[in-house]
């Protein structure tokens, strides 16, 4: 995304009418996360801590915590354990992921044991740019392999994980991999080796939208305006989503959107109410 991320965090950058960060939180709240410690580079935290603040306005607890280099998603279980009921089970959203569609609201997490990993599948045309999950004949999950140079499967994870409590320890022992980074798919293994790890295809219909590169940012920025355009919805709103769920009234709804009520956006989420 460089040069445009020289200057900021690729979180903050727009997807039509909101920042990228706002769609992986809007499905967190939805699929129930109610504490969180968003993880990020020193020098983006502040700008992250302004745009979301303590979470206080949608009910729910947020904490900040700097991750010195990029040393595999993996990490971020070490960097905010100390933030987190480590003996509890944890979720994992990526800041880079749109999901938007059935199965991807409160019923998420659906399958998941909290005593195993839990994680998902999303049949795409170019599985060589994602982690995969391999499955046999009848089904079942027999492997995941990051960014496979053949085609042994179509069905990438999405950026989406559910962890039992033995992640922190687990993520803590980790080897860099040789890319110098720790690596989700060897988190993954450990519990596939045990017989440990839940798995779901999502919903067919389900939009999950990956906004790696310039081009795939404008296609989720398209399909975003199409969305609330043609169909009056909102998409990937987290003031919407703690509204949906309970966790703040009408009232409070509002005074979450009174700094973006000029805006396309804060005109759409007021609509809502009718």
């Amino acid at each position: 995304m460089a040069p445009t991320t020289l200057a900021t965090n690729k979180q903050l950058l727009l997807v039509y009418d909101k920042p990228l960060l706002y769609y992986p939180l809007a499905s967190a709240i939805l699929a129930g996360v109610r504490e969180l410690v968003l993880i990020t580079s020193p020098e983006s935290l502040y700008a992250h801590e302004k745009l979301l603040g303590d979470g206080s306005k949608w009910n729910i607890k947020i904490k900040y915590k700097s991750q010195l280099k990029p040393n595999g998603i993996p990490e971020a279980f070490v960097v905010a354990r100390d933030f987190l009921d480590d003996s509890r089970e944890v979720s994992l959203f990526l800041g880079d992921n749109i999901l938007y569609g059935n199965g991807v609201g409160q019923d998420l997490f659906d399958i998941w044991d909290r005593k195993n990993a839990c994680i998902f599948g999303s049949e795409v045309s170019d599985p060589e740019n994602f982690g995969v999950a391999v499955v046999d004949g009848s089904g079942t999950l027999v492997d995941v392999i990051e960014k496979p140079t053949s085609k042994v499967s179509k069905i990438a994870i999405p950026g989406v994980y559910g962890f039992p409590a033995s992640v922190f320890e687990n993520a803590e022992n980790l080897k860099p991999s040789k890319r110098d980074e720790t690596e989700i798919v060897d988190l993954i293994r450990i519990y596939l080796a045990e017989g440990k790890l839940d798995f779901k295809n999502l919903p067919r219909g389900t939009a999950w939208l990956d906004t790696g590169s310039p081009e795939n940012m404008l296609k989720a920025a398209q399909f975003v305006s199409a969305v609330q355009n043609r169909q009056g919805l909102l998409v990937g709103s987290p003031d919407e989503a703690a509204w949906r769920v309970g966790l703040i009234d009408d009232a409070q709804f509002l005074m979450a959107i009174e700094s973006s009520k000029n805006s396309d956006y804060g005109k759409l989420a007021a609509s809502l109410l009718g």
